[in-house]
C-alpha cells in the first residue's frame, strides 16, 4: 500500500469539488463532523453519509453510498478499520475518483478492493491536514 504523494494529493485536492463523508456526525464534538465543517468552509460540496443521522449542516444524509445520484470526487471514510472493506466494496460500485480514509485507519483488504474498481486510495491521512500543507 502506498499513498499518493503530497503533490498528487495537492492535484487530488485542487481539483475535488464534491466529497462524501462516509460516517459524518452530526455531533459537534466529533471529529468528523469538525473536518466536514472545515472542508465545507473551504468551498467543498459535502453529502454526509450515515444511517444514523437524517441531516447535518442543513445536508440530508444518505444512508449508504450506494444512494448515490451523482459523481463524487473523494469518498472520505470515517468508520473503524473493522468496516473499510465493506465500505470499499460499496465505494467500488458507484462513481467516485478517490477513497480516503482518515489518519488511524488502514486496511490492506480495502485498498485493494478501492484500487481495483479504478479508484485513487489514500489511507492513514487527515484530509483536512493534507488541505492545509497544500494552500
Amino acid at each position: 500500500m502506498k499513498n499518493p504523494s503530497r503533490e498528487e494529493i495537492k492535484t487530488i485536492l485542487d481539483e475535488a469539488t464534491t466529497i462524501a463523508v462516509v460516517g459524518l456526525s452530526d455531533n459537534e464534538m466529533r471529529t468528523s463532523h469538525q473536518i466536514a465543517f472545515a472542508l465545507l468552509q473551504s468551498g467543498y460540496d459535502i453529502i454526509p453519509v450515515n444511517p444514523t443521522i437524517k441531516e447535518v449542516f442543513g445536508i440530508k444524509a444518505l444512508n449508504f453510498l450506494k444512494e448515490l445520484d451523482r459523481p463524487v470526487d473523494i469518498i472520505n471514510v470515517f468508520r473503524r478499520e473493522e468496516f473499510l472493506p465493506e465500505i470499499a466494496e460499496e465505494a467500488s460500485h458507484v462513481d467516485a475518483k478517490v477513497f480516503w480514509c482518515q489518519q488511524g485507519l488502514v486496511s490492506e483488504e480495502a485498498y485493494k478492493i478501492a484500487q481495483n474498481a479504478g479508484m485513487k486510495v489514500i489511507m492513514d491521512r487527515c484530509i483536512k491536514v493534507e488541505h492545509a500543507l497544500t494552500r
